[in-house]
């Protein structure tokens, strides 16, 4: 178990200092580096009152979603959307909305339709009732003010929340992916560019989930496939 969750909120208590009246939330992506399926992005808020009773809760697990296994993953992501004080959302940004705009772009898009599903869930205006905190570098065109924080999954129990419901809800599509093209293995690798999903792209050629603007993708494309 990680330290306990308020040992974790110091980035949010500043900004709930620094921007009153407003709910915190933090936004994390997973997905970027694949070589086939959406980037997806999360956003998850808690109200400040809510903090002094998270001690002893399924939340003191909370961490980056890379140091939890799939089980725990899914347990948390359970525990955070049922959490009745947990203002939640999920975006994605397609394969092909990944081609056009390249895919920091197409992140920031996820991460913007996070913050507005959460937004709407909570009937909340995203551009007044929120903060937010970013995972990693500074995101353009959000719907309300941020600050990014570096390694924010491993340093802020919202933005660790926000990287387990994008990781889950990420490795859910591409297990739904596995059934409707097999034979690429995306149930084990996820999308990620394993020698095993290198080999089948060289067999099979792309399946229209295959981002086809990163070079992998590319290099295997077939004669007569449809770009």
């Amino acid at each position: 178990m990680t330290a306990p969750a308020p040992l974790r909120l110091e980035i949010e208590r500043e900004l709930a200092a620094a921007f009153p009246g407003r709910e915190v939330a933090g936004v994390d992506e997973a997905g970027r580096g694949p070589l086939a399926g959406p980037v997806f992005a999360a956003a998850v808020s808690l109200p400040a009152d809510a903090a002094a009773a998270l001690a002893g809760t399924p939340w003191a697990e909370v961490d980056d979603s890379k140091k939890l296994s799939p089980a725990v993953r899914g347990r948390l992501a359970e525990a955070i959307e049922s959490d009745p004080r947990c203002r939640w959302g999920v975006g994605s940004a397609s394969a092909a909305e990944i081609d056009a705009l390249n895919i920091l772009n197409a992140t920031h898009l996820a991460m913007r339709r996070a913050c507005m599903d959460m937004a709407e869930r909570a009937g909340i205006p995203a551009d007044a009732g929120f903060v937010a905190i970013v995972d990693g570098l500074p995101v353009k065109g959000l719907p309300c003010p941020s600050r990014s924080v570096v390694k924010g999954d491993a340093r802020s129990l919202l933005v660790g929340a926000a990287s387990i419901l994008a990781k889950t809800r990420r490795d859910a599509y591409c297990m739904a992916m596995d059934r409707e093209y097999p034979g690429y293995g995306f149930a084990r690798h996820k999308g990620y560019g394993t020698r095993g999903h290198l080999e089948a792209l060289a067999r099979l050629g792309p399946c229209p989930e295959h981002r086809k603007s990163f070079a992998p993708v590319r290099a295997a494309w077939l004669p007569g496939f449809p770009a």
